[in-house]
């Protein structure tokens, strides 16, 4: 199912009903969402209008960010959501990235508060995104002496991982394509073309080159058999200085990582019109025959006559 909402909507509903109680309440409550992502909310009426938030999620890859935890530039981005509401706790609980407390009675008495609360909830999509924002913003940072970068792996929805490569002056997102039904394959490899043909127009020159291939590019020669074992071929994108440039970085970040849901929903959504269409047709047909059907009847007694 193609999600593109950055905050998690049971925790959203966890927080809200702590905030929104009468009198304080006592909540010990593990929550655990596709992705092998946990949450820990606690809330004590020993310690009122103050609530420990705790998550355990993957990172978006093992090799680069799992030995070193959370960078600074990610707890700097988690801050950020309100540096009044929100406080981390170091070091985190036992079996998490990261423990956060948060102050409810900081939050202001207006709709300023639900939209705290709904940043909050997207913490998970914090940490992720500013994983690829660090790579991204060193897009510039190229070692002239290698030759060529190891493509990195990430893997922000499971079973779905994409590529970052570095090469000088740019980056390059590369995602192979996968789809259970041989219709689905159809729709997506026709979009894939007609997207590489819009983004070569004049209008769209700001937007990342998209290029579409039935075969994995060279740079991801030598990576595992299985993740280049797709259907749908591959989608790449390269990335420049101008696409992460102020307000650009976070919307070029939350496009790639949502990318392979976005094609899921046009697909599911091409697919929904070419049924209802088809559908329209047959019952035309059929209104068609039935009328026809009727006339011929109506000869036949006239004849009888």
């Amino acid at each position: 199912m193609a999600s593109f909402e950055r905050a998690s909507p049971a925790l959203k509903e966890i927080l809200l009903r702590i905030y929104n109680a009468e009198k304080p309440i006592e909540v010990d409550y593990h929550l655990y969402e596709f992705g092998s992502v946990e949450y820990h909310i606690k809330s004590s009426v020993s310690e009122p209008q103050v609530t420990y938030l705790s998550i355990s999620t993957p990172f978006l890859s093992q090799g680069v960010f799992l030995s070193y935890g959370l960078s600074p530039f990610t707890l700097k981005m988690v801050r950020q959501i309100s540096t009044d509401v929100l406080h981390i706790v170091e070091p985190a609980n036992d079996g998490y990235q990261l423990t956060l407390r948060l102050d409810f009675s900081k939050l202001p008495h207006n709709k300023e508060s639900l939209k705290i609360i709904t940043e909050v909830s997207s913490v998970q999509a914090v940490i992720l995104s500013s994983q690829l924002k660090e790579m991204l913003q060193n897009v510039n940072s190229w070692d002239s002496s290698q030759a060529m970068y190891k493509p990195i792996k990430l893997i922000y929805h499971p079973k779905e991982p994409f590529y970052v490569i570095r090469q000088p002056q740019k980056i390059v997102a590369v995602f192979p394509m996968r789809f259970k039904d041989n219709s689905d394959v159809i729709i997506a490899t026709s979009f894939f073309q007609e997207l590489m043909d819009v983004v070569s127009l004049k209008k769209w020159a700001k937007v990342p080159p998209c290029n579409w291939s039935p075969i994995p590019p060279l740079e991801l020669r030598g990576e595992s058999f299985e993740d280049l074992s797709t259907n749908g071929g591959f989608v790449s994108f390269d990335i420049s200085s101008h696409h992460v440039e102020g307000k650009r970085l976070d919307k070029t970040v939350w496009s790639l990582l949502n990318f392979y849901a976005y094609v899921k929903h046009h697909v599911k959504c091409t697919r929904g019109f070419i049924q209802r269409r088809m559908r329209r047709r047959l019952d035309n047909l059929v209104e068609v025959l039935e009328k026809s059907r009727v006339e011929d009847g109506q000869i036949k007694k006239g004849g009888e006559r």
